[in-house]
């Protein structure tokens, strides 16, 4: 007997098993999109605490280049190495001192490696549910088509 909230695939019709297995890969999809738009922003956010680091080190004055875009860099000098803008999110952006700058950086990386690791084990869930759905699916397509002939 299944337990509730279970489905037992073997007592599906194919159709039933089709549509199910369909479901769950689509789901299974979005889960992995989910994961890599979260290593993205963990690279970034990576990316970014390095600056911070490299930055602590310049001296006052220093000539540097400001990255506008990914591509576009205009030339700058660093005036105050202690205060840096932190984007935090949609346009905004908040004037926090070096070591702030830096714990938000962290905070966020420890956050997104958190979910990333919650979001993996529910798509490693997932992604056996649809195997084992395509295996049962796989098993009653095999069972209801007639064998060759010997």
């Amino acid at each position: 007997m299944a337990s509730p909230g279970r489905i037992e695939l073997d007592k599906l019709s194919v159709e039933q098993l089709k549509g199910l297995k369909e479901q769950t890969d689509l789901e299974a999809n979005l889960l992995q999109d989910s994961l890599t738009k979260i290593r993205s922003a963990l690279a970034r956010l990576q990316s970014a605490s390095a600056a911070l680091h490299d930055l602590s080190l310049r001296p006052q004055g220093k000539k540097i280049l400001v990255p506008l875009t990914a591509s576009l860099y205009v030339p700058g000098s660093l005036d105050d190495a202690e205060k840096v803008l932190v984007d935090v999110g949609t346009g905004y952006f908040i004037e926090k001192t070096m070591a702030q700058g830096n714990e938000y950086c962290e905070r966020k990386i420890n956050l997104l490696k958190s979910n990333f690791d919650e979001l993996l084990e529910v798509a490693t869930k997932k992604k056996t549910i649809a195997d084992e759905i395509g295996l049962i699916l796989h098993a009653k397509l095999k069972q209801a088509s007639p064998g060759p002939s010997s």
